[in-house]
């Protein structure tokens, strides 16, 4: 299963003993991933980008990691959309206008230079959007950019080809906010926002407490659902 995406794994562990892998930590991609790349390398840091710290659904996710795969590292690092949030107040965080804006790019740099690793490992499926089909058909075997040494094993799958993967090696089971393709760290997104509220408001808590306009979101959200029913 996913014989194509070990293939390529395999060839860049004839390259290297240690990765970077961009982890969502809830997200299928990412706990596929981890699951494929382990077995091939003697270090696999996992970096997990957040844009609000410490939130409980995320924590459970690490705590399986430790256990599982005690050779991977976690690395939690800002995400690069919270720089931009900063900057400009977004939701009511607290603004600060000389904040340095940072792209993935960047922050890929960043943990090369803090690690020194060279080979990064992300999640991105063709089938995500037409930006990424078009960006990874350009790669060796539509998924190895080895000019910048970044590598997209899963390139060619499906969502449900990763979740029969998943159910396959009885791995944990990755978090559903509703009906969206969330990544665990969209505090615009409605969807995610209510999984919080409805099974984590310890979560919802910290999110209000660093975005304080999310609470006039949801309320609007409130308002608006009670006039259609």
């Amino acid at each position: 299963m996913l014989t194509r995406a070990n293939q390529i794994i395999e060839q860049i562990a004839q390259q290297t003993s240690k990765v970077i892998l961009f982890h969502s930590m809830s997200g299928k991609d990412s706990i596929a991933l981890l699951n494929l790349l382990y077995p091939h390398f003697d270090k696999v840091v996992c970096v997990f980008m957040y844009v609000v710290k410490d939130l409980e659904h995320i924590a459970r996710y690490m705590h399986y990691i430790n256990k599982k795969y005690p050779k991977a590292q976690i690395i939690q690092i800002p995400h690069f959309s919270l720089f931009s949030y900063i900057k400009t107040g977004y939701l009511g965080h607290t603004q600060n206008e000389k904040q340095r804006l940072y792209t993935l790019a960047n922050l890929t740099d960043n943990i090369r230079e803090k690690t020194n690793i060279e080979w990064a490992v992300f999640g991105f499926k063709q089938s995500d959007s037409m930006n990424r089909r078009v960006m990874l058909r350009t790669y060796q075997d539509e998924a190895i950019n080895e000019k910048n040494k970044k590598v997209y094993p899963l390139s060619t799958y499906k969502n449900a080809d990763i979740i029969e993967y998943i159910k396959a090696e009885k791995i944990i089971t990755p978090e559903k906010y509703g009906n969206s393709q969330s990544s665990g760290t969209d505090i615009t997104d409605m969807n995610y926002l209510l999984f919080l509220r409805n099974h984590y408001p310890n979560d919802l808590k910290k999110v209000i407490d660093e975005f304080p306009l999310v609470e006039r979101k949801l309320y609007e959200y409130d308002y608006e659902t009670a006039k259609t029913i």
